[in-house]
């Protein structure tokens, strides 16, 4: 939940962030296409003063140009040399307006062409006022040669002026053009300014509403967080833990209130940071705290215990875990949690404790097993051996009471001897090393037939048995569990009552199974193992299966109540289940469960 409203409050942030953006982008839109407008209409309005800068210099040039021609012509007229002034000055102003003119038509490949020849006329224009001035000194203005170059000197007038009108057409021509462009621009301008105002303000109403609502989202989400905060404060004091940021590039360390309290101290009691925290791990658990920080600061999380001393100087087991995260900022850090264990650290203890002692008692239970095995049956032998004796020597020598307790004697010396290799059977079952094997179980119950044909033959038992599957177990102990249940079953036959037992098997589905746990999903064998015999009722049917357990009398039937407890055992070692059903004077089934896979 904590992370849902954070990740709900920081997507009404970025969606925020997005308007804004977003209204940025198109203030910077409309502003670069107000300028490039701007620049247009200033493009339109230079072009325009550009044109009229040209007719007025070209003006100008033939005005120069006049001045030049009507100061000769005073000169030759009154032959006084105030009259040469406007000529004398107007060579000058000639030359700079014509370089205004020149460099004003730059770029207009038809203007430059103009600009060509009129500079071609203006010079010989200029060189025939100056021929025609020097010849005027030595002869009369009547003389012949000066009548031909006044005429030539006029044609060059009527060339320069006839290009200079050309040249001045072609600009007014190019005037009305751009005029033209310029009041389109100027008309367009106020429709572009007031569209561009009135899309800004939508833009700007639609951003506030949605910015308005958004905030109303984020307060409410801002107010469910707190809660959580809350919260999630008071299920770290429920749960006696913490929680921890480290930010892997920046080593800002930030701790819960509750991981201060862990330690002893208020919230805030020190400052946050990974070495202030490490001042209370205990010096002989720093290095192995400071490897697995080094793992997870590396993106590999781990689990580890370690011990803290308290401010108030208690010893207490801390449990840490973290792992790392990626921000939006794409900035790494390492989050996690610190969990006060020392509870479950002291069971562990006393359990390791009170497993060497279970480890210890067992080994007590081996040495007695050796014992049973060896020291106790040696005594059992030797009295067999001297019961023995007595009975070939002096066996008619004694007393009808004395043969009776000979008799007992014996008895109870050979039960003593099959309750020994019962329990040592029972133990070998429980301890030995559980080494699996791929066998036939065939194979395994004709062994287990061959152990008991010397019952078989005197019960003149029939046993018919369906083929069974090749399984990995435990052979000797798959063998045992198959000499024990059919022995049960002579054992407890009727009397003069030929024992029938069947043996089938099927492969089976647990699920399809009501007598095998429901959370079972494995596909199992099943076994059954079916006798004529005496039965027994269903109310003992687990009961059977108890070490020592008899419902029999042992004077009726010889047994230890040891053997079903070593099938029970023996399935169990291969992670199956065995049930017993029986009716009285009918007969007992035996059902065993085996998995496929038993190791």
């Amino acid at each position: 939940m904590l992370r849902h409203e954070i990740t709900e409050i920081l997507q009404i942030y970025y969606l925020s962030q997005k308007y804004f953006c977003g209204l940025h982008i198109w203030n910077f839109f409309i502003s670069a296409v107000t300028f490039k407008h701007i620049g247009i209409l200033g493009n339109s309005s230079k072009r325009v003063n550009h044109s009229y800068d040209i007719n007025l210099e070209l003006e100008r040039l033939m005005s120069y140009i006049k001045d030049s021609e009507t100061g000769q012509r005073g000169f030759l007229i009154t032959k006084d040399s105030t009259f040469l002034a406007p000529y004398l000055n107007s060579k000058k102003k000639i030359d700079h307006s014509f370089d205004r003119v020149k460099a004003y038509t730059k770029g207009n490949p038809e203007q430059e062409s103009n600009v060509r020849k009129l500079s071609f006329y203006i010079s010989k224009r200029q060189n025939y006022l100056s021929a025609i001035l020097h010849l005027s000194l030595t002869k009369p203005l009547n003389d012949k040669s000066i009548k031909e170059k006044l005429l030539i000197g006029k044609q060059t007038m009527d060339s320069i002026r006839n290009h200079i009108d050309e040249m001045i057409h072609l600009e007014k021509r190019t005037l009305k053009s751009r005029e033209s462009n310029y009041n389109d621009t100027i008309q367009v301008t106020p429709v572009f300014v007031y569209t561009t105002l009135l899309v800004t303000l939508l833009l700007i109403t639609i951003s506030y509403i949605r910015i308005n609502r958004d905030l109303d989202k984020s307060q409410t989400s801002n107010n469910r967080l707190a809660l959580m905060n809350e919260s999630n404060s008071l299920a770290e004091i429920v749960g006696n833990f913490g929680s921890w940021q480290l930010k892997v590039d920046t080593k800002e360390y930030t701790i819960s209130d509750n991981t201060y309290r862990l330690l002893g101290f208020e919230p805030g009691g020190f400052f946050s940071s990974e070495e202030n925290f490490m001042k209370y791990i205990h010096s002989e658990d720093l290095p192995a705290f400071r490897e697995n920080m080094d793992k997870m600061k590396s993106n590999n999380p781990a689990l580890f215990t370690y011990r803290i001393i308290r401010k108030d100087k208690k010893v207490r087991y801390f449990r840490t875990t973290g792992r790392i995260v990626t921000n939006k900022s794409g900035d790494e850090i390492l989050i996690g949690t610190t969990s006060d264990v020392t509870d479950q650290v002291l069971a562990s203890l006393s359990l390791e404790q009170q497993n060497l002692e279970l480890e210890a008692s067992n080994k007590e239970l081996l040495a007695f097993n050796y014992v049973a095995s060896h020291d106790l049956q040696e005594p059992l032998r030797k009295i067999q051996t001297f019961v023995s004796r007595l009975a070939d020597k002096e066996y008619d020598n004694l007393s009808d009471n004395g043969k009776e307790f000979m008799s007992r004697i014996n008895s109870s010396v050979e039960r003593m001897r099959i309750l020994i290799d019962d329990l040592l059977q029972y133990s070998r079952t429980t301890k030995t090393e559980k080494v699996f094997e791929e066998v036939n179980l065939n194979d395994l119950l004709e062994n287990a037939k061959s152990d008991l044909q010397q019952f078989i033959d005197e019960k003149k038992a029939v046993i018919k048995s369906d083929k069974l599957p090749e399984m990995t177990v435990i052979p000797f102990q798959v063998q045992q569990l198959f000499t024990n249940i059919i022995g049960n079953s002579l054992k407890y036959s009727k009397e003069d009552v030929p024992p029938k037992i069947k043996i089938a098997c099927q492969k089976v589905i647990a699920s399809e199974e009501a007598a095998i746990p429901k959370k079972t999903k494995d596909k199992f064998y099943k076994f059954t193992f079916t006798d004529n015999g005496i039965g027994f009722e269903q109310e003992y049917a687990e009961k059977i299966f108890v070490l020592f357990n008899r419902l029999h009398n042992k004077n009726e039937y010889v047994g230890t109540g040891i053997g079903l407890a070593i099938c029970k055992k023996i399935v169990e070692n291969h992670k199956g289940f065995i049930f017993a059903e029986g009716k009285p004077t009918i007969g007992s089934t035996f059902t065993i469960y085996l998995p496929e896979d038993c190791t």
